[in-house]
């Protein structure tokens, strides 16, 4: 028996026979991988058999669902496992334990089209579930597998909700109540022929990955493989701009309509390689026709070219629907990389040679603790980079469209404490402040970290910054001690004050010019150096104060230490 380490991206390998027709492949055993077709051809103008209608009433829970039919299936007990199993396996990855997708699989000569999809009140949805015994409402159902070893983990993704997500078929029949169970009615046996697969999600794009690898998968099981019967599926609300797609040359199945697609899609993407940049990064010296064979081996049809200048060619690769994680340049670099060898790749010697060092940022971040702020007695705190869109703008007073812009939005938060990456360093330091305030006054906690902010013109669409933030907190608010912290910091940074700090390595404090809502009017300044503001200085204003839970009088200085460099 052997155990098979299968890459988070390959989700093609979990089950026997994807992995068994990529091993085929890869050996040479079948020289190309299978190509899929949608029968009856939609991209000759045929329709699908099937039609799927979906009420804008998911919208609210799970608006999403794909379908497709594999006919002529001839199930064996192995076959049935495999089938079972791949689903679990998606679900605990891809799917992200149902989350994002539920896969549901029908005995299709049970299922009456057309079908609908939407949301009901629960008590309205009435059938037996999967191997049950009884017909239950959807309450019911929800409170049985509350008590399911199995699937109990699933059950707060409906608890609580006004309405349940619902597939039936045009009798009224239940085929499915996603994402929990299935209806006993349709449920796939070793009798069956025809499996009808629909996938229902809150994201688009993963349903549409999870239906091409099962198609891929188990495609090959029907009666004419590799063949797949398309569902049409007709949306009531309309769809994402992203998905509404006119047809190319009849490649895609996506419809220019914004209410209807059909499903599954089996267009392929092209990504484009230069042969340069693929041996640049393995390090190696390959031609385009041997990288050709080294995709062909990894079951991704390429091509080569060359640049109608002369130029490197390039590969061409045409990506097949069972690999969608064939996204970059790099994606393909790496498949090259694992077709060649890995251990195969040549060894070179440096060309260079360095020493290691710190940083510089991190080197002027250790000055500061050791000869600053530790010998000042001040106490290093850690805290999370994310916080809650309150923490970053309102709690602390820091209102204006500018405080709104400078942060990066998280999507979709677990909780509200991850809503967004911080842009100030005061929001974790006044809560630790928060946590410790029973304890012996003064405190004295300050924090050397990184802050986020939006910068559209970098690849990333965000930079880092460096920051040090301090606070004290005690029976009177000890700006002078803040003050002479600052006086520290900016000794040990060998910056002079000066009034007004205009020239290079010259500081200084400017309270006619400071706004900012965290700090007292009147009790606040701005520490301007080498003629621009890099940091403020002054009372925790007290309504700041009062939102963190606080009821010592405060006193905070923030720098921006990379100013310095």
């Amino acid at each position: 028996m052997y155990k098979v380490e299968v890459p988070a991206n390959r989700y093609d390998l979990l089950c026997l026979e994807g992995l068994s027709a990529a091993l085929r492949v890869f050996i040479g055993a079948d020289t190309t991988a299978p190509d899929y077709t949608l029968v009856p051809d939609v991209g000759g103008g045929a329709e699908p058999p099937l039609t799927l209608t979906v009420s804008a009433s998911a919208n609210a829970i799970r608006p999403y669902i794909v379908a497709a039919v594999l006919r002529g299936v001839g199930l064996t007990p192995a076959r049935y496992r495999s089938l079972i199993d791949t689903q679990d396996k998606l679900h605990a990855t891809l799917c992200r334990r149902r989350s994002l997708v539920a896969i549901g699989t029908h005995d299709a000569a049970t299922v009456r089209g057309p079908l609908r999809y939407g949301a009901e009140d629960p008590a309205e949805i009435r059938f037996v579930p999967l191997a049950g015994d009884a017909e239950l409402d959807g309450h019911g159902v929800v409170a049985l597998y509350e008590q399911d070893a199995q699937l109990k983990k699933y059950t707060p993704l409906l608890a609580g909700a006004p309405a349940y997500p619902v597939v039936r078929d045009a009798s009224g029949a239940v085929l499915s109540l996603p994402p929990l169970i299935n209806g006993d009615r349709t449920k796939v046996t070793l009798d069956t022929t025809d499996i009808l697969i629909e996938c229902t999600a809150t994201d688009l794009t993963k349903a549409g990955m999870v239906l091409n690898t099962l198609v891929a998968c188990y495609a090959r099981w029907a009666a004419n493989p590799f063949t797949v019967e398309p569902v049409r599926v007709e949306y009531e609300a309309f769809l994402p701009p992203t998905v509404v797609a006119e047809e190319v040359d009849g490649a895609s199945t996506r419809v220019g309509h914004p209410h209807t697609l059909v499903t599954p899609d089996l267009s392929r993407p092209t990504v484009d390689a230069s042969v340069a940049y693929i041996n640049g990064a393995v390090g190696v010296s390959l031609t385009a026709d041997r990288i050709v064979e080294l995709l062909r081996r990894m079951q991704v049809p390429a091509s080569a070219s060359a640049t109608d200048d002369g130029g490197d060619a390039t590969v061409s690769v045409s990506v097949p629907i069972n690999r969608p994680d064939i996204i970059h340049a790099c994606d393909v670099m790496e498949d090259v990389a694992i077709a060649y060898g890995f251990d195969d790749i040549p060894e070179h010697p440096l060309t260079t040679a360095t020493v290691a060092s710190q940083t510089p940022l991190n080197r002027l971040s250790d000055l500061l603790r050791s000869q600053a702020l530790a010998t000042a007695g001040f106490t290093e705190v850690l805290t999370w980079v994310t916080v809650s869109t309150a923490e970053n703008t309102s709690d602390l007073c820091r209102t204006t469209p500018a405080d709104a812009a400078r942060a990066v939005v998280i999507g979709n938060p677990k909780t509200a404490e991850f809503q967004q990456c911080r842009t100030s360093l005061l929001p974790g330091v006044l809560k630790t402040l928060r946590e410790n305030r029973k304890a012996a006054v003064p405190l004295r906690l300050f924090e050397l970290g990184d802050v986020v902010h939006v910068a559209p013109d970098t690849e990333t669409g965000a930079v880092n910054v460096r920051r040090l933030a301090a606070v004290y907190a005690g029976v009177a608010a000890g700006f002078e001690i803040m003050a002479g912290l600052l006086q520290e910091v900016m000794g040990a940074l060998g910056a002079t004050r000066v009034a007004g700090g205009a020239d290079a390595g010259t500081w200084d404090l400017s309270p006619d010019t400071c706004t900012d809502g965290a700090f007292f009017d009147g009790r606040r300044a701005d520490i301007v150096y080498g003629g621009r503001v890099v940091g403020v200085l002054g009372w925790v204003h007290p309504q700041v104060l009062a939102n963190f839970s606080l009821f010592y009088p405060s006193s905070a200085l923030e720098l921006d230490v990379e100013a310095f460099l």
